[in-house]
């Protein structure tokens, strides 16, 4: 008889450093820097929500305290996703 693992995969993603401009994620051997400027949900957030971080499919991070998802391509390319918000439309 054999067994099934429970739950579903998990991927190593932590945020190794938060600084006055910005946070670094560090996710398959790589750290991405996320200023402040570009992604402002974390900017006035407690520590332990911005620590609270999961790569819910690979390149796909969620955390679940602030409900912020972001992909890989927003991460390194924010300039190409511009902020835009509900109130102006």
């Amino acid at each position: 008889m054999s067994s099934k693992p429970h739950g579903g995969p998990t991927f190593q993603v932590e945020v190794t450093n938060v600084s006055s401009h910005g946070l670094w994620l560090l996710a398959h051997g790589r750290e991405l820097f996320l200023s402040f400027d570009d992604f402002p949900w974390f900017k006035d957030a407690s520590i332990g929500a911005v620590l609270k971080v999961e790569e819910t499919s690979p390149g796909h991070f969620y955390w679940p305290d602030l409900d912020v998802d972001l992909g890989l391509e927003t991460i390194e390319n924010p300039e190409r996703f511009p902020l835009k918000s509900r109130a102006d439309a």
